[in-house]
């Protein structure tokens, strides 16, 4: 079966930049902790694992530890962990990626401004909750449509709208559209990444032109779950995979042209492996 496997798929360079950060530090500190998982893959993060660096999941047991080195994990932290991190001489590493970090310096200046913040965005996903540690003042997510439409504050508010790196951009369009049609003075910044973006296209490119359509990715990683949400609507025989274990799949006996996509936290050994799975047994 011959495969297509979508332009811009795996790693970004935020990803890339933390998960190195982390690796580089094996065999030169003992005590290595990530604050959260550094990644949305569970195999990097088992990797790791095997390699001594342990995940600290909460503040609380952050509090507990002691002259370890801190990686935090590229999807960011609120400002005041990083205080939470130096007690106990700690040593803090910042594996925030780049882009999410630009978020950070935007919501703190136009919160520190009197903007009220809004963040189109998942409200429990860890990059969102580490973009609202960094507003002063108000801040509120909007997550769908439902969300937008019942939005309300003084009509004199000022808005500062941001993005969760990984949201579909179509439908940020969409939510700001609504919300600035109800007349506030609203300042948005697109802050949706360069990558996201690049991939989201790519997969849909790919997607109306294949039998099936394979994206590859952790169960909760946002931008792999917006790739098979777009995925789906142009390829019904869509499924979603973290690797070769997951390819037990019954596919139409006419497919033969399956396209493959990988969220921004997928290695490219995994990628590779299931690309040759797929031309071996399928």
């Amino acid at each position: 079966m011959e495969t297509v496997l979508a332009t811009h798929a795996g790693f970004c360079f935020g990803v890339d930049k933390a998960v190195r950060s982390v690796y580089e530090l094996i065999g030169r500190h003992d005590n290595i902790y990530t604050f959260g998982p550094i990644i949305h893959n569970d195999s990097v993060v088992n990797d790791l694992k095997k390699k001594g660096v342990k995940v600290i999941e909460s503040e609380e047991e952050l509090k507990s530890i002691h002259d370890a080195i801190i990686v935090i994990r590229a999807h960011g932290i609120p400002e005041y962990v990083y205080d939470l991190i130096r007690l106990n001489n700690n040593t803090c590493i910042d594996g925030t990626c780049p882009f999410v970090k630009k978020i950070h310096n935007i919501v703190r200046e136009r919160s520190q401004m009197g903007d009220t913040i809004v963040i189109i965005g998942n409200p429990s996903h860890p990059e969102v909750l580490g973009i609202k540690g960094w507003a002063t003042g108000d801040v509120c997510v909007i997550e769908n449509r439902e969300d937008a439409e019942s939005f309300k504050l003084s009509s004199s508010a000022t808005l500062s709208i941001v993005s969760q790196t990984t949201f579909n951009l179509n439908k940020f369009q969409e939510l700001v559209e609504i919300i600035k049609n109800k007349g506030y003075n609203v300042n948005v910044v697109n802050t949706i990444c360069s990558a996201t973006k690049e991939r989201q296209e790519s997969a849909d490119a790919i997607a109306s032109k294949v039998d099936v359509m394979l994206v590859i990715g952790g169960a909760n990683s946002s931008n792999t779950q917006k790739l098979y949400a777009i995925c789906k609507e142009k390829c019904p025989e869509t499924y979603f995979v973290s690797g070769t274990d997951d390819l037990k799949i019954d596919i139409p006996k006419t497919a033969s042209l399956v396209g493959i996509t990988a969220g921004a936290s997928t290695p490219n050994n995994i990628i590779e492996e299931v690309q040759n799975y797929v031309r071996i047994n399928f």
